[in-house]
């Protein structure tokens, strides 16, 4: 595997970026057989990498060991502003996550299930109205602050209330669209309140 895996011929096109080339060709095995998959292996190579009309989805890593994963994001979000980006990496969220331009925050370990899970529901963000494409990863960032923050850490924050309060105006404003989505991880997701994870110094 590398930066150039096999391409079947009607996949969506990832792009990978993880230094740690292991991982990186994991995650480019559980998704080559159903889509076309690049691996970026540094920040730098991501940016030189990233083609807005062929890169559908983006799963980045944060850590990266010359740039940032945030400063990727931003070249990417110049090029492409409706593109899919996924934040796919070991640093737990803080309340900064909710003003990222990504459509998903999820930690690592995933599985291969949970991997090709997410690339599903990005690629199909696209299809849907504008409104569950707003709607999707404000209930993804409230859903990854929920796993990792106590219930005090939430109750204290603005950011985290100014969350809520935008995700039920939106849910309510985006309810025929919901209702319309034919995804069912995608409408599981923006219907339901998962449940929280305690953490260990809640109970």
């Amino acid at each position: 595997m590398g930066a150039n895996s096999r391409h079947p011929s009607d996949g969506a096109s990832v792009l990978i970026v993880e230094d740690e080339r292991d991982l990186a060709e994991l995650y480019d095995t559980w998704l080559s057989d159903s889509y076309e998959t690049e691996v970026a292996y540094s920040g730098t190579e991501a940016q030189e990498r990233f083609d807005e009309g062929r890169h559908e989805v983006v799963l980045l890593d944060r850590w990266l060991p010359d740039i940032s994963g945030d400063e990727v994001l931003e070249t990417i979000r110049d090029r492409e502003p409706n593109g899919k980006v996924a934040m796919l990496t070991g640093v737990s969220p803080d309340f900064d996550v909710i003003e990222m331009e990504v459509d998903s925050y999820v930690l690592k370990p995933v599985t291969r299930d949970e991997l090709r899970e997410l690339v599903d529901r990005l690629r199909h963000l696209a299809e849907y109205q504008r409104d569950v494409q707003e709607l999707y990863p404000l209930i993804a960032k409230r859903t990854v602050l929920e796993s990792e923050k106590t219930a005090d850490e939430l109750a204290v924050s603005e950011e985290f209330a100014t969350l809520t309060d935008q995700i039920a105006t939106k849910k309510e404003r985006s309810r025929a669209s919901i209702e319309a989505t034919d995804n069912e991880d995608v409408r599981t997701l923006l219907k339901g309140e998962p449940p929280r994870k305690p953490r260990e110094h809640d109970r």
